[in-house]
């Protein structure tokens, strides 16, 4: 029995495309199994394996390391906070918001989507949430609410206080609260996954995708579809927005949060490349704000600055001020004034990688895809592991059919994510 027999298996089982965690992965999980069954051949254990769904288990979990955390990408659950909050429970009298987590590790995702919506004031008592994972294991800790300090993360913890209780052993989230959230043990592949059609308002299927090769990517897009109702939402990660929109869906133009809209019944699924790079360029937005983000926090208008007696900035300060205006500036759309802020900030201080990633993301949002990537490879020449950066020159080779590419850097970008972490 070979290693390679072992990711077939896991291919087979989950759809894990075993290049997108490095084989070696893989090859590390089996020999802990290994010694863990007392197996001393590859072959021995293979026919263990085989033999016990038990043990089938146990290596899928060792394989499958969750990395998540409350509020974990902010933009997204305000986006869902602003699309399904109390005026939609006002508008919708008497309906009962579905959504559905998939997958949700140790529960820190869909309890971010109720906790962020009870926020916005939407009546807890008509949400239901389905949070679906393959592990029963990581499903066991998060039925038990209970949260230690690697599950908050960043600065903005007040939710923290507003919705648990300090316990021993960590913070303890509320029976109201865990109350609204049903935890399932399931496989997307499974034949009998989730039946029904057109079930969910809303759906987050972050970072699944990646893990998949294209044929079982597909397939599971489809399946989401077919759960989604045709006005929902379906929020992935940045990497997998191309996808999406490769397989028809649409933009839902919340800035950041990776949401899509279904096909409509009578709309084709195909997309010409063109049609393709363009949306997928304008989805990721004019700028991509570095700092953490209020749960809840709604985009302020800007002012117009007042004149001030403040003391006169650093030269350092005035520098990092033209690049603060051309994040303004493309946010509003001003992507000419805002390239020139760039280009004047690159003239006064030299290479940047700040400024060059910005610059691509100018140049993608305007549809100018070529010199988008140069830009962004200029970026990672300067800081090669800036996640921004990789992330959306992934999106920028997906977009032109080079998942290969694209691949190599998401890979990047989540052992970035890792480090950082």
């Amino acid at each position: 029995m070979k290693p390679g027999g072992f990711q077939q298996w896991l291919k087979d089982t989950m759809g894990l495309d075993a290049s997108t965690i490095g084989p070696t992965v893989v090859e590390r999980a089996v020999a802990s199994r290994m010694t863990a069954c007392g197996c001393k051949q590859l072959a021995e254990y293979w026919q263990a394996l085989r033999a016990s769904p038990l043990e089938q288990q146990e290596l899928i979990e060792a394989v499958v390391v969750p990395e998540t955390w409350f509020f974990r990408d902010t933009q997204a659950f305000s986006a869902l906070s602003e699309t399904y909050g109390l005026h939609w429970a006002v508008t919708h009298p008497g309906d009962r918001l579905r959504l559905l987590s998939l997958p949700c590790s140790t529960g820190e995702e869909p309890y971010t989507m109720a906790m962020a919506l009870q926020d916005a004031g939407f009546p807890l008592e008509r949400l239901s949430i389905d949070a679906v994972d393959i592990s029963e294991r990581a499903l066991a800790k998060a039925r038990r609410g209970l949260y230690g300090s690697n599950s908050f993360r960043g600065r903005e913890l007040q939710f923290r206080e507003r919705h648990f209780t300090t316990v021993a052993g960590g913070w303890q989230l509320p029976e109201t609260v865990r109350s609204r959230v049903n935890f399932i043990q399931g496989n997307v592949l499974d034949v009998a996954f989730l039946p029904g059609e057109a079930v969910y308002d809303a759906i987050f299927c972050r970072n699944l995708l990646i893990y998949f090769d294209a044929d079982t990517q597909i397939r599971t897009v489809g399946i989401l579809k077919r759960l989604l109702r045709p006005q929902g939402l379906l929020f992935v990660g940045p990497a997998e927005a191309g996808l999406i929109l490769s397989q028809g869906f649409a933009s839902a133009q919340l800035p950041m949060a990776f949401a899509f809209r279904p096909p409509r019944a009578d709309s084709g699924v195909a997309v010409s490349a063109a049609m393709l790079a363009t949306t997928a360029s304008a989805l990721a937005g004019a700028a991509a704000k570095a700092t953490t983000v209020k749960a809840i926090a709604k985009p302020r208008p800007l002012a117009r600055p007042a004149p001030s007696a403040s003391p006169v900035p650093t030269v350092a300060e005035s520098a990092e001020a033209l690049l603060d205006a051309a994040q303004r500036l493309a946010d509003n759309g001003d992507f000419d004034r805002a390239a020139g802020s760039c280009q004047a900030y690159l003239q006064a201080q030299g290479p940047s990688a700040r400024a060059l990633y910005l610059l691509g993301l100018i140049e993608g949002a305007k549809g100018r895809n070529e010199l988008a990537e140069d830009y962004f490879r200029k970026a990672l020449y300067l800081q090669p592991q800036h996640e921004e950066t990789l992330m959306h020159l992934a999106l920028l080779l997906e977009t032109r059919g080079d998942a290969a590419g694209g691949r190599v850097l998401r890979l990047r970008a989540q052992r970035s994510r890792r480090t950082a972490g």
